[in-house]
């Protein structure tokens, strides 16, 4: 089976095709990024030289690329999780978003329909995406496979969009197709845009830690790790045509889970408790933020067998762990130095 990966090199990407690669030998698995800020090479250096992998850079909504590369390698399945990410960013340039979420998205299923020319025997396209298409809940109740999609950021909106443009080609086209829909992740190599490492990198440098209004959002946290597994399920396992909603049974409120990180990290650096809470700043709320995500997950553990491996303790652990021992990584692709890092790092290889 040759399957394409999206968005291989950026840091949810990076775990599935590391797991693709030393569990499915027997696959030829394609990573394609365009490498741009969030995507890098660093992140899967352990397996570049595996037979079973190769890199392609290109970009999802260059139409006559994605055709040249489908014409060349005749993919058996996709698993797309190229998107831009971060709703920060979805807000200052939502045109960005809506170009490589939905126009990418887009491309990747008419070159998949062309190559396939309706006959998808043992053929798939898996799209992979977020919790927030579903909007915000209030202090009870959880997102289902069936809540009704109601997205309030440029983000958010335009993974919505992405997912209906699946299931509209799954629908019109017959093309077999799946769907997840997952929670906030964390975990090793994640760009310190986001929340975690952020924060790990400000508490090391001893920078304050702003935090959105009154901290009191809820969002529930998925260990990477157990992302990718439950993405293996889903491509074996899963029924065509279905959604499935991955998460974590992590809810945290942002300051606790603030607190617990600074608590961690005090130990860790062995600082004098309570140095890291001090860094704690109050800024101005994100606009528009959703109050609260929660996942019910129970159609992918009851049909798939699927459950979170760790505890978020004990994610969070390793996770600091992980930043720890790789500073000079953190410290590079924080200050916007991540490409002289990568080459100095590729020429040791």
């Amino acid at each position: 089976m040759k399957i394409l990966v999206t968005g291989g090199a950026g840091f949810i990407g990076s775990h599935v095709i590391r797991r693709f690669v030393n569990l499915y030998p027997n696959y030829q698995i394609f990573n394609l990024d365009k490498l741009t800020y969030a995507g890098n090479l660093e992140n899967i250096k352990d397996i570049e030289n595996v037979s079973n992998y190769t890199f392609l850079k290109g970009d999802i909504s260059d139409l006559e690329f994605i055709r040249s590369i489908f014409k060349t390698y005749k993919f058996d399945a996709v698993i797309h999780l190229a998107a831009e990410s971060h709703v920060d960013r979805s807000i200052t340039d939502p045109l960005a978003f809506v170009t490589t979420n939905m126009v990418g998205t887009a491309v990747l299923l008419q070159v998949f329909k062309e190559t396939w020319k309706d006959n998808f025997n043992g053929k798939l396209f898996y799209h992979v995406s977020t919790d927030e298409v579903y909007g915000s809940l209030g202090d009870t109740g959880y997102f289902l496979e069936t809540t009704p999609y109601d997205p309030k950021s440029p983000y958010s909106s335009s993974k919505a969009g992405s997912d209906h443009l699946v299931r509209a080609w799954g629908h019109t086209y017959k093309m077999p197709i799946k769907i997840s829909n997952c929670s906030n992740n964390y975990g090793a190599n994640q760009f310190p845009e986001k929340l975690i490492p952020l924060f790990i990198h400000n508490i090391v440098q001893q920078k304050p830690l702003p935090v959105y209004g009154k901290g009191i959002n809820v969002r529930d946290w998925l260990w990477v790790e157990d992302h990718a597994a439950a993405i293996d399920a889903i491509f074996h396992k899963g029924t065509l045509g279905e959604t499935y909603n991955i998460g974590g049974d992590n809810e945290w409120k942002n300051i606790d889970l603030i607190h617990l990180l600074c608590e961690l990290m005090d130990e860790k650096l062995k600082r004098e408790k309570g140095n890291s809470k001090n860094l704690i700043t109050y800024v101005t709320d994100r606009a528009g933020h959703d109050m609260r995500y929660a996942i019910d997950a129970s159609k992918l553990k009851n049909e798939l067998g699927w459950t979170p491996s760790v505890t978020f303790e004990e994610g969070l652990s390793n996770t600091i762990d992980w930043y720890l021992n790789n500073q000079e990584w953190l410290e590079s692709v924080t200050s916007g130095n991540y490409k002289e890092y990568y080459n100095k790092q590729y020429t040791k290889r």
